[in-house]
């Protein structure tokens, strides 16, 4: 093979790897820019989804041999889709994004044998939910033993490294291993049952926002549904997926779909349900993840089809048992959508209707309210200066509410809320709460 033809394989096989036939979709219009966080707050061409998109269409082309340049842009990106949501000409961003990660993730792999704490985490803690419920215990037995007050108190916090200890202080107070172990695979509906639903947990979700869960189930229970857990479930792989590992994202997506498969063979399921805005997202897309795929494709959009979140159901059933009583003095809500929730899962409507079903609440919108509040999976750690920076944009147009309670329907953005919220200075009058939290409250629920 001559030179000639080398180079030409090494363009076919990089145009194979970006989504490059994709970036022409792009007419340079400029639409996007005001949507676009980093944009706002960086202000560089190379930051926005325009300047993006052309950085990965002169890699493919070989114009741009600089592989630095395009891993600065693109691990700048938020990846929250706000893009794909204002384009005039329906370019698929989340595409071209993930094709440049996928790229970026085999020089990492190549360049690096080992990529340290993120390798750990996604690949043995994350997927893993024995060791996820193992590290959710050890949190608890911190929380309760004294250790985390002797920790605060000696200032051990401030020195670990990415601001680590900042998001110590966002952790919630999480159950015993026995309370954990307690909780019932299966919640029978109150009522009237109008739907069998199959529950799904996450990793994060499950081992950090345990009761957030558990409310979810309890809330769907009073709406009639009989809630089933499902023995076998996994990461939804969302995180993977962003990082540009797709191929491991693929396989938790194989699990997934096999467990509920097989959950759906012993009795029937109408849906498949979950509390979180990313996990959401990445379970809508799962077609996408095997797209020629003769087996996995069909099975995928079968999954794909039962997927909805809480807000959906929530919705369908009818209105819910409410018990809250009106205070003369109403309680002020502001709404932080989810990024993923609103320009993925188009879910938009529902967590509104529901907010406003609730008596005493006063939704006041804030500015910009769809625009990212910068967590966006764990860019918040990586990127911790920019991710603050889109942050306290964000806060203060939450301030200009005047709202008491911010309400998020993502677990990211729950803690970038209280994050904020601690930033401003307002812990003794503002609190941040999933959306799941606010209507258990008002069901009942005890919380």
């Amino acid at each position: 093979m001559n030179k000639t033809e080398t180079v030409e394989n090494k363009l076919t096989d990089l145009k194979k790897t970006l989504a490059y036939y994709e970036t022409f979709s792009c007419v340079q219009c400029g639409y996007c820019l005001p949507a676009c966080p980093t944009y706002q707050t960086m202000g560089k061409e190379t930051h926005s989804p325009r300047g993006r998109i052309n950085l990965v269409k002169m890699t493919a082309e070989g114009k741009l041999t600089n592989l630095n340049l395009l891993a600065d842009s693109i691990d700048k990106c938020l990846g929250c889709r706000a893009c794909e949501t204002a384009c005039p000409t329906g370019v698929r961003y989340g595409k071209i994004y993930e094709s440049a990660k996928s790229l970026l993730h085999l020089r990492e792999e190549e360049s690096s044998p080992s990529k340290g704490w993120k390798n750990i985490l996604l690949h043995s803690v994350i997927p893993n939910k024995k060791r996820l419920n193992r590290l959710a215990n050890f949190v608890w037995f911190y929380q309760k033993s004294g250790l985390q007050k002797i920790a605060r108190h000696s200032g051990f916090l401030r020195l670990l490294p990415n601001h680590l200890g900042e998001f110590e202080a966002l952790l919630p107070t999480l159950p015993s291993p026995v309370e954990r172990a307690k909780r019932p695979v299966r919640f029978p509906a109150q009522g009237k049952p109008k739907y069998r639903v199959a529950f799904f947990t996450g990793c994060v979700m499950d081992a950090i926002f345990e009761k957030i869960n558990r409310l979810s189930m309890q809330l769907l229970q009073k709406a009639g549904c009989e809630v089933v857990m499902i023995e076998g479930e996994t990461c939804c792989g969302a995180l993977h997926a962003h990082t540009g590992d797709l191929e491991t994202a693929k396989q938790l997506a194989k699990q997934n779909i096999t467990a509920f498969e097989q959950a759906a063979n012993r009795e029937p399921l109408d849906f498949i349900v979950n509390n979180a805005g990313g996990c959401g997202a990445m379970l809508i897309e799962y077609d996408h993840l095997f797209r020629g795929d003769p087996e996995w494709e069909p099975r995928a959009r079968t999954f794909v089809e039962k997927t909805r979140d809480i807000s959906q159901v929530l919705t369908m059933t009818g209105p819910l048992p409410i018990v809250k009583q009106t205070n003369q003095k109403k309680e002020v809500v502001t709404y932080q959508r989810s990024c993923h929730m609103t320009n993925v899962q188009k879910v938009t409507k529902e967590p509104l209707q529901l907010i406003r079903s609730i008596p005493g609440i006063e939704l006041r919108e804030m500015e910009n309210p769809d625009k990212c509040c910068g967590s966006a999976g764990i860019y918040n750690i990586v990127n911790y200066n920019e991710s603050m920076d889109i942050l306290d944009d964000k806060m203060s147009t939450v301030k200009n509410t005047g709202a008491t309670t911010i309400i998020t329907t993502n677990p990211g953005c729950l803690l970038q809320m209280k994050m904020g919220i601690i930033r401003e200075g307002l812990q003794d009058k503002v609190r941040a709460v999933h959306l799941v939290e606010l209507l258990a409250e008002a069901c009942g629920i005890e919380i």
